[in-house]
């Protein structure tokens, strides 16, 4: 074949989106034989071909070209399309460097629809970095708009409505901004734009989406663009698309499947270079582990999530929680919710911290949360996001026992999810409400709840949540549950742990807290105790009067300085108690009491019993008490008077 017909061969492909056998056409020829706009189109075609360092080489060696032949503005577009490339890898450094060169080229130059380009790179790299206003963003997305409408070029027209559309719902003009961006990808599924294009809008159409948790049009646009991607033979934008996919998929329910789409993104990503969205995928990956019930899966994926710079949250923290480690969840969310962020960023995190909370029995935290998640869903009122508050306050309620209340706000959220299409979280919607109906004595409507959740569990595979559910059913036929009961509860926690594992070693860590667990499960099993859950370095034990709660507290403190005096090291532990009303719930206790009890273990140091003085007043007592004093403790109205248990008996 000669080298001509090769040529007009590798053209025809690159028209046919044979994006292989174009890329090896125009190989073949050797840049001796490409012109300029040839190389172009060797360069578009590695790119949909998979082949990301030949396709930046081809650009690179056009830009070359058209500024040796004088073409400035053609010189200046290239540059912005190698600029558009180095957003999505993150390399702004590049980006920078590329936009300079296109800014430069055309100064002097007539105005061109490639001005509207640059307007779009000055979007992308501000907006989506930190530079710059919303204000300037909007201002260059819509001069992109307008140019592209003048020259006619439906490119840029539509890109630029799509810019201007993001910039809006960042600016919580959310319907305006969703009108502009549905408007934009019309022109997209219409096949009324090249490829590289509508790829792009796709993706910002689904993002957009995904942030503002409007995942019934996200799922809507994620079909359309599925059948796009397989009408033009390819497999994403590379494979920022598919993660859009896996996400949707997961709240769908579909996890094997969610998981599957997201690796298939991965090998797309990494061979780009994309490793900021490789790392989104990650996340992705351990969002479906942690759901499975897979917490070693879970574990990986957000780790190597972490390492390619996505902050993995709230995947870690929750993690962290399932594995009983509630300090460190709740020092990991505090710290995921420590910068500054836009709003719908925080929406993903605040649910997470609403339950890690109410594992601490912190009521006052989960409330803050629920309640700044609450005007977050007013803000951008979308199903989804009203679904997630309305389950955090519900839950946040049954913790302070006024189940009447939890339970309308636990069924409007139900309603939420069920129109969002979201069975996981409907299900676990549910497991709360029958937690609400419980503590309201209403055992009917409970059970109904608890076995339709946990049939929702099974059927999508999330062995550990059913397993929840099964155990709460089990539970439910146990004497109490639901009833009001007056107990002494203990919390304890040991002091200085991160220095303690930082010190001595993970492993040698472990096995000091297995130590410390099974010495503290003996002494609150032989005083009549029971522990209800762990808190990582520390328990939750309910005990039936205040006489148990102390003795016991005293034995684990005197255990403890026993076996520093013969072996030289046991860790320090700090010990509170109170007693109050409260309503069992399976596994666990509600009530504002259990966390008027928490706080108070918070105030000991290490080696210190601190109780409330009413725990100790009117009790058959056989230790002393000593520093009484009068303390504010964070959610509570008015101050309480706590004493501390003087348990040496060498002073």
């Amino acid at each position: 074949m000669t080298g001509t017909a090769t040529l007009d061969r590798a053209r025809k492909a690159l028209d046919e989106h044979a994006w292989q056998e174009a890329f090896e056409g125009f190989t073949s020829l050797g840049d001796a034989r490409l012109s300029a706009e040839d190389l172009e189109r060797l360069g578009e075609a590695a790119w949909w071909a998979a082949h990301p360092k030949e396709s930046l080489e081809a650009f690179e060696r056009a830009y070359a070209a058209h500024v040796a032949e004088g073409n400035r503005p053609r010189a200046a577009f290239v540059a912005l399309r190698l600029a558009n490339d180095y957003v999505e890898s993150r390399d702004m450094a590049l980006w920078n460097g590329w936009v300079r060169r296109a800014t430069t080229l055309l100064a002097g130059e007539p105005e061109s629809v490639v001005n509207g380009y640059l307007d779009v790179e000055l979007v992308r790299g501000p907006a989506q970095f930190g530079r710059g206003t919303l204000e300037e963003a909007k201002k260059h997305a819509r001069r992109a708009h307008e140019i592209g409408t003048r020259f006619g070029d439906r490119d840029l027209e539509a890109y630029g409505l799509a810019l201007e559309g993001w910039v809006l719902v960042l600016s919580a003009q959310v319907e305006a901004g969703l009108s502009l961006v549905d408007e934009a990808a019309v022109a997209a599924v219409a096949d009324e734009l090249t490829p590289y294009i509508a790829g792009g809008i796709y993706c910002l159409t689904i993002g957009v989406c995904a942030t503002v948790a409007d995942y019934r049009r996200a799922s809507e646009w994620t079909d359309a663009a599925t059948a796009w991607c397989e009408r033009h033979a390819v497999t994403g934008f590379p494979g920022v698309c598919s993660v859009h996919r896996a996400e949707i998929l997961r709240l769908r329910g579909s996890l094997t499947d969610a998981e599957a789409e997201a690796r298939l993104a991965l090998s797309n990503l990494m061979a780009f270079g994309m490793l900021s969205s490789a790392g989104w995928g990650y996340n992705e990956i351990g969002e479906v582990r942690l759901r499975l019930g897979d917490l070693d899966g879970a574990e990986e994926a957000f780790e190597q999530a972490h390492r390619l710079g996505r902050e993995a949250q709230p995947g870690l923290a929750l993690l962290a929680m399932a594995r009983g480690r509630i300090d460190a969840a709740r020092a990991s969310i505090a710290t995921a919710l420590a910068d500054p962020m836009p709003p719908l960023i925080r929406a993903r995190l605040l649910p997470a911290r609403v339950e890690i909370a109410l594992a601490a029995h912190d009521v006052t935290d989960a409330r803050t949360a629920a309640e700044e998640l609450l005007e977050i869903a007013s803000t951008y009122d979308k199903p989804m996001l009203h679904a997630a508050a309305h389950q955090a306050l519900g839950a946040a309620l049954t913790y302070e026992e006024d189940p009447a209340a939890a339970i309308g706000e636990l069924r409007s959220a139900v309603r939420n999810w069920v129109e969002s299409d979201a069975p996981l979280e409907e299900a676990q919607a549910r497991r709360w409400l029958a937690v609400a109906y419980r503590s309201g004595g209403d055992e009917s409507s409970a059970e109904l709840e608890l076995r339709t959740s946990k049939a929702a569990f099974e059927r999508l595979g999330a062995r550990l949540e059913a397993e929840r559910c099964g155990e709460m059913l089990r539970a439910g036929a146990e004497p109490g549950v639901g009833r009001r009961v007056v107990r002494t509860f203990m919390f304890t926690d040991i002091v200085g742990s991160t220095e303690l594992v930082r010190t001595i070693g993970d492993e040698a860590w472990k096995d000091v807290l297995r130590w410390h667990d099974e010495l503290l499960a003996t002494q609150v099993g032989s005083h009549r105790g029971e522990i209800v859950h762990g808190t990582g370095d520390g328990i939750f034990a309910s005990f039936p009067d205040a006489g148990a709660a102390v003795s016991c507290a005293v034995a684990i403190q005197q255990r403890l300085a026993d076996h520093r005096r013969r072996h030289g090291f046991a860790p320090p532990v700090r010990i509170g108690l109170h007693t109050a009303e409260a309503t069992v719930i399976p596994d666990d206790y509600a009530g504002l009491g259990v966390h008027e009890a928490a706080r108070v273990g918070a105030l000991a140091e290490g080696g210190e019993i601190v109780a409330t003085r009413s725990t100790i007043d009117g009790e058959t007592i056989l230790f002393e008490v000593t520093a009484d004093r009068e303390v504010s403790l964070k959610g509570l109205a008015h101050p309480v008077r706590v004493v501390s248990v003087r348990w040496r008996t060498d002073t």
